[in-house]
């Protein structure tokens, strides 16, 4: 069972994918952060420290990219995954652009950010930092 969207549909599905290359700074392993939007509203987001250790930025965002297409995060054939995507692009399925760090959603899954841009971000993708007291205003505002 799965959801169908016909190519004409009249809704967007954007995706932003980022990476922290070698930013843990025990095992130089890289931080992979990716989030998802359909039309303007955030459906999915995953940040997670890639498996692998690579030797470029290049390298770590190829694997971060690749990771996006995935439904799951258990599989088998990774050298697959990279071409999944290659493949989409050169069909025109997936158009890629290069998103600047000013644009970039996916950095609050990636790395520590000063707290204004981080409460910047927070808001750009629909989400707000309630407190107790804005809880209970909503609460009794939906009773």
């Amino acid at each position: 069972m799965g959801l169908w969207y016909p190519k004409g549909s009249s809704f967007g599905l954007t995706a932003f994918s980022d990476v922290d290359h070698a930013g843990c700074i025990d095992t130089r392993k890289s931080t992979s952060g990716e989030i998802q939007f359909l039309d303007d509203k955030l459906v999915s987001w995953m940040s997670k420290k890639q498996d692998c250790t690579v030797m470029s930025s290049v390298e770590a965002e190829y694997v971060a990219l690749s990771a996006s297409c995935a439904q799951h995060s258990r599989t088998k054939h990774i050298h697959t995954r990279y071409h999944f995507i290659k493949k989409q692009v050169e069909n025109g399925i997936i158009e890629l652009y290069f998103v600047g760090t000013e644009y970039q959603l996916a950095d609050m899954f990636t790395k520590a950010l000063p707290e204004d841009r981080f409460k910047y971000l927070v808001r750009r993708i629909g989400m707000r930092c309630l407190t107790p007291a804005k809880l209970e205003v909503l609460a009794k505002e939906s009773a």
